[in-house]
């Protein structure tokens, strides 16, 4: 863990040199299309034996026999259904906007009730629909799924989430989401928002459009936003593929973002933390138990008893005082390596320092 810590910041150092400016069109996006939402419930089938219970699950014996009666096939109240090849999940998708009639979009089905795994079943037919009730596209077909659930008597074994699943290009486009209306200014809007940025874009435009069109026509709105006039004579198509090429140089937030829960830790290139004095030590309490057989002298009428030797422990690691200054990366890198601690402990006085007010950043936690 500590060497990928030090690979991932010594990646950041290299990235931090080496930054080149980036297209536009790769830190902004123009407002107004976005992505529609779609949802839909169906049924899997030809899964083995690792579908829905239906007595705990009895809405997919409902559709199954709601399925059933569609297709001619009369299902009688009394005769309760015992397959567990079937499983109820809601299948959801993102239509892009422009998406055209015909076209084809990827899925994401979930498990709605106990079954254990989709790996193996198919989707049947199902509808999807926009939060306006219509339905924009049709889902069907085999899932895909990275994880797998193995289960005995005794053991099982899961690796990942096998009860959700994709399917690639699994819903055929029905009908073309709501395209947005072509009323007001043309706003590019920053995927990273940052002052720096958004006033650099403004003023690449402009120099772009002074050569091009004889006029400066982007205006920076806030940290978020740059708006734009349409030339004379021009689609705002043409217009964002010409300045989308253009390149800026990209400022970012001293930022450090902390994942506890898998120990990473990402520093920023311009995090700096003042002068402090850091020790970092550890306490371990071990308690055990050791069992004995106390046995009664012969003939005294007494009982085998077992009783709990109870044993505990206490040590407490050494700790060393260091002093961390981290003007630059580099620094930083090498003032926590000094300590030798792992991840977890980095992220410990990563967050002491926050509180003592020496780390000169935006503290994220996750």
């Amino acid at each position: 863990m500590m060497r990928r810590f030090i690979a991932v910041a010594a990646f950041l150092l290299l990235t931090r040199v080496a930054q080149a400016d980036v297209r536009i069109k790769d830190i902004t996006a123009p407002i107004g299309p976005r992505d529609y939402q779609l949802i839909g419930y169906g049924l899997v089938i030809g899964l083995q034996g690792t579908g829905d219970t239906l007595r705990n699950a009895p809405f997919t014996e409902q559709s199954a026999s709601a399925l059933l009666d569609r297709m001619g096939v009369n299902v009688k109240p009394n005769n309760t259904m015992r397959t567990r090849n079937l499983a109820a999940v809601m299948v959801t998708a993102a239509l892009p906007p422009f998406v055209g009639w015909g076209s084809t979009i990827d899925v994401t089905v979930s498990s709605l009730g106990d079954a254990t795994s989709l790996m193996g079943g198919t989707l049947v037919l199902t509808s999807l629909t926009g939060i306006d009730g219509a339905v924009y596209a049709i889902a069907q077909g085999p899932i895909a799924v990275s994880g797998f659930a193995a289960q005995g008597q005794n053991e099982s074994l899961t690796h990942g989430v096998a009860t959700v699943g994709r399917i690639p290009n699994g819903a055929t486009i029905e009908r073309e989401p709501p395209r947005p209306t072509a009323d007001g200014p043309l706003v590019l809007q920053l995927r990273n928002p940052d002052y720096t940025t958004s006033v650099r874009i403004a003023d690449a435009v402009n120099k772009f459009t002074r050569e091009r069109y004889k006029a400066p026509l982007a205006q920076e709105r806030d940290d978020r936003s740059v708006m734009l006039r349409l030339p004379r004579g021009a689609h705002a198509t043409r217009f964002l593929a010409e300045i989308g090429d253009l390149r800026v140089a990209v400022e970012t937030p001293a930022r450090v973002v902390i994942d506890e829960r898998t120990g990473t830790v990402v520093i920023g290139a311009d995090v700096q933390i003042s002068p402090v004095a850091v020790t970092h030590g550890g306490l371990t309490v071990r308690i055990t138990e050791t069992p004995e057989v106390s046995q009664p002298a012969p003939l005294s009428n007494g009982r085998t008893t077992v009783t709990n030797q109870t044993t505990i422990t206490a040590a407490e690691q050494s700790g060393q005082v260091a002093m961390i200054a981290g003007p630059t990366l580099k620094q930083l890198v090498r003032g926590l390596n000094e300590i030798g601690l792992k991840p977890t402990g980095i992220i410990s006085i990563l967050q002491a320092i926050k509180s003592a007010g020496a780390l000169q950043a935006y503290l994220v936690i996750q």
